[in-house]
């Protein structure tokens, strides 16, 4: 049952991260990380798939190795959190448009002291 489970959320998350391949706002980086450690307790053939991909192995590879996340990942993971909060103030009244900034603020100072592969 255990390994079923993982096993759905792998897959769930190569779709999620595939999706994100189409909008630029959802990453695909992280999900693809995700599936690899479900399939890890799930799947070895679909683990090692992930990690001999071309794309998305140096990926995985170095977050498992070193906690570590390329710059272009964070320029674009910041860009996206500039764009969700430029949305936030447009759209939402205060105080609610600055939750965008809180959360921006302590997602990117986690992401930008994550050492760059």
């Amino acid at each position: 049952m255990k390994r079923q489970l993982y096993l759905t959320a792998g897959l769930v998350s190569v779709a999620l991260g595939t999706i994100g391949i189409f909008l630029p706002l959802l990453p695909t980086v992280p999900f693809m990380i995700l599936a690899a450690f479900c399939f890890a307790k799930s799947s070895p053939a679909l683990e090692k798939r992930l990690i001999e991909d071309r794309r998305f192995g140096p990926h995985i590879l170095a977050w498992r190795e070193k906690g570590a996340i390329s710059r272009k990942g964070k320029l674009a993971a910041t860009a996206a959190f500039a764009v969700s909060i430029a949305l936030g103030l447009w759209m939402m009244a205060m105080p609610w448009a600055l939750i965008p900034i809180g959360v921006a603020v302590i997602c990117l100072s986690w992401l930008w002291s994550r050492p760059e592969r």
